[in-house]
């Protein structure tokens, strides 16, 4: 069976998110995507090695490279619009869903069950990939601040917050282990 799904999957680079805001640098969905995969991994290993869990890194950052595809057809839709208030919030979730379901179908069917148990990961990943998603948002606007862009600068307290919120030791190992390094040059960080 001919199959457009990954050509679809491809214009993820087409998509860029903070559309509501000036951008020192656009940013992908593809960029996003990977940068999330990469952070979930790490709560992952951080899960297992430091706090005895038992997550699965690779599970974690596979689901992560989907956990946005679906807006190739939805669009990119700004946090504040999307978490206005509950009926958008839940309306724009069915809409999620619809388009999830949409592009799994694009499948050959014996390749379907391995990609639609990506777009429903069990309920550890799912934090997991919540709190790494976070964790990339933060970086974004580390990266835009220390650019001089102060029109990051509330999005980096708020969202700084929201990982704190989370109440997720993985999350907060990888901030105090990690975040300070997207502050510095490349020159600092060797």
């Amino acid at each position: 069976m001919k199959s457009n799904y990954y050509a679809m999957l491809s214009r993820m680079k087409n998509i860029y998110r903070w559309g509501l805001m000036r951008n020192t640098r656009r940013e992908s969905l593809s960029e996003h995507s990977f940068e999330v995969a990469l952070v979930a991994h790490a709560l992952a290993v951080i899960n297992n090695e430091r706090l005895g869990g038992n997550a699965d890194p690779n599970l974690c950052a596979t689901a992560a490279l989907f956990h946005d595809t679906s807006e190739i057809i939805t669009g990119d839709m700004p946090t504040p619009v999307k978490y206005h208030n509950p009926e958008i919030r839940d309306a724009y979730k069915n809409v999620e869903k619809l388009a999830e379901d949409k592009l799994v179908s694009m499948l050959p069917p014996d390749m379907q069950p391995t990609f639609s148990t990506l777009y429903a990961p069990d309920e550890q990943t799912k934090k997991i990939i919540k709190a790494a998603d976070r964790i990339s948002a933060l970086i974004k606007c580390i990266e835009e601040t220390e650019m001089g862009n102060k029109e990051f600068k509330a999005a980096k307290q708020s969202i700084r917050k929201s990982v704190k919120e989370l109440n997720m030791k993985e999350a907060d190992i990888f901030l105090e282990d990690f975040i300070d390094g997207f502050s510095l040059s490349l020159d600092e960080q060797n």
